[in-house]
């Protein structure tokens, strides 16, 4: 039991704190391209707090699927102490546990915490995307606060940008009033342009533009790699960091515009609005109710000849991408194995999944995932759902860009297995937060391994925010040492320092790359599993 008392102690101690934030700071004033901000100084922490900063036009009315435009001027003092509106989503993943104000199609604002002193410059930058599959999620979630990390030296920036049918519609009528002639992806436009403002910006809050690490998870990931690709971006950033995914087929990958037009212009007569007038004309309500009444999961990203001139393979392949240090992986265990079984972890059940999901290929999927028993089953089973799911997409960003450049590339896999919940009454959510467990619903297995999004707390050194598990000195320890391999490689490009284990950077003649195993005792082994993804990149036709 001794060992809950010092992690117990200070996830008290820091909910006090921050209940009484307020009460220790002061307000302090920036002057940006577009007029002055005021946030608050916390005089305990020594960070500055800036929350809710506009970073471009409300999208409302005829700017409502339109890429996102430049802020106009303000007169006065802007006060931006409140986190802004989080973009229109509805309960997707549980209990995300945002703390933005309110759900709204004004939602483009962004977070800063800085621990510039009044004459402090040139401090390196992360901007962080949040996950939730391109149609859920908020830059004001506890897990992504920037304080923990603003405190090893660093300006943190996370940033809304639009979401599902407000994020992503393609239309043909879109696509004729753009300047590009082009629809979809304002939800990675958004996040463009709130590289663009840090670019501009950044350096009033003690922060060097040349030195912008971004960074995201799942679907932030995804968008990592797609302003990694995107030649509007590739020159706004110097580092990249991707937890849990790439926009890379079979992952949320972009479809050809005129496919996503399509799809955008039978969603719009179906729901009885065909056109972009009746369409612009609808209340936010109205999309909302529509949207959701329909079942979709989003819209596809776009291969719109403008964000996305290519598939990202295609890009990297021929070195179009940001030149940049990356550091990227995944999670043990991303997906449970009933994913793919769908069933009991039976020889039988397992083995029909098989057939039924790569009929040419049962016996090197058997060999790549055997099932010699029923543990055995379980472990092959929750690796192939979660290499189908976003393991192999990932790993592909990571050959492609150690095979394509002459940049030091990471890699790791997240393998610290979560404490209990708090509330035994609750279970975890897909990517992140608790929902509840109904009476009748019986006890989750096991678990085998990390579970997806489960990392986001840890790296960002985040646990004392987050109150949903009974966290532990171990859970503790992998929070530093993650945290602080962010932190440097977000500094230097290079995650090593003092009193962590030695990471070496693949190269593209690496049949064995190495990987930083991140668990209690973190280690650097030789990958052991990579004839898994040199097999679906067949089945999926990613390789040349």
């Amino acid at each position: 039991m001794k060992k809950y008392i010092l992690p117990l102690f200070v996830l008290f101690a820091s909910i006090n704190l921050l209940m009484a934030q307020e009460t220790n700071s002061f307000p302090v004033q920036v002057s940006i391209e577009n007029g002055i901000i005021e946030g608050n100084y916390d005089t305990h922490s020594g960070i500055q707090r800036y929350f809710g900063i506009p970073f471009a036009q409300p999208p409302v009315g005829d700017l409502r699927w339109k890429a996102p435009q430049p802020v106009k001027n303000w007169e006065g003092v802007k006060e931006t102490k409140a986190f802004g509106p989080r973009p229109m989503q509805t309960m997707v993943f549980g209990d995300m546990k945002s703390r933005s104000n309110g759900v709204s199609e004004d939602c483009l604002y962004l977070n800063v915490w800085t621990p510039a002193k009044r004459d402090t410059k040139n401090l390196p930058v992360l901007v962080y995307f949040f996950g939730g599959g391109n149609v859920a999620g908020d830059a004001s979630e506890p897990r992504y606060d920037g304080e923990s990390m603003a405190k090893k030296g660093i300006v943190v920036v996370t940033t809304n940008y639009r979401l599902n049918i407000f994020g992503f519609l393609a239309h043909p009528e879109l696509s004729a009033e753009a300047n590009y002639k082009a629809s979809g992806n304002y939800g990675l436009l958004d996040q463009h342009a709130a590289l663009k403002w840090v670019q501009k910006n950044i350096a009033a809050f003690g922060g060097d533009p040349n030195h912008v690490t971004i960074a995201g998870e799942s679907a932030g990931s995804i968008g990592v790699s797609q302003q990694m690709a995107s030649p509007l971006s590739k020159g706004l950033i110097a580092g990249a960091i991707g937890e849990s995914g790439a926009g890379i087929h079979p992952t949320m990958a972009p479809v050809s515009l005129e496919e996503a037009e399509k799809i955008g212009l039978e969603f719009a007569e179906k729901i009885g609005y065909p056109t972009l007038a009746e369409l612009r004309s609808l209340s936010t309500r109205e999309v909302y109710e529509l949207y959701n009444e329909s079942q979709r999961f989003g819209f596809p990203a776009v291969l719109d000849g403008y964000f996305l001139p290519k598939t990202l393979p295609e890009i990297f392949e021929n070195e179009e991408q940001a030149m940049v240090p990356l550091l990227l992986g995944w999670n043990s265990a991303e997906i449970p194995g009933m994913a793919f079984t769908q069933g009991p972890y039976t020889v039988e059940n397992y083995t029909n999944k098989v057939k039924e999901a790569y009929p040419k290929d049962v016996k090197k999927v058997m060999e790549l995932y055997p099932a010699g028993s029923e543990k055995e089953i379980e472990l092959s089973a929750t690796a192939l759902a979660s290499d189908r799911f976003i393991s192999y997409s990932t790993w592909k960003w990571f050959d492609l860009h150690r095979k394509n450049s002459d940049q030091p590339v990471y890699r790791y896999l997240y393998s610290k297995l979560r404490p209990p919940l708090v509330d035994n009454t609750r279970a975890s959510g897909l990517a992140g937060g608790t929902v509840e467990r109904g009476e009748d619903v019986p006890p989750a297995p096991k678990p085998v391994g990390a579970p997806h999004a489960c990392e986001i707390e840890y790296c960002m050194g985040n646990l004392y925010l987050v109150d949903d598990y009974a966290w532990t000195a171990d859970d503790f320890k992998v929070s530093a040492d993650m945290q602080n391999y962010f932190a440097n490689f977000i500094k230097t490009g290079n995650p090593n320092g003092e009193g962590l284990p030695q990471w070496d950077a693949a190269t593209g003649k690496d049949d064995t790359p190495p990987v930083m195993v991140i668990d209690t005792e973190s280690k650097l082994i030789n990958a052991k599993t990579d004839a898994r993804y040199e097999f679906l990149d067949q089945e999926y036709s990613n390789k040349n």
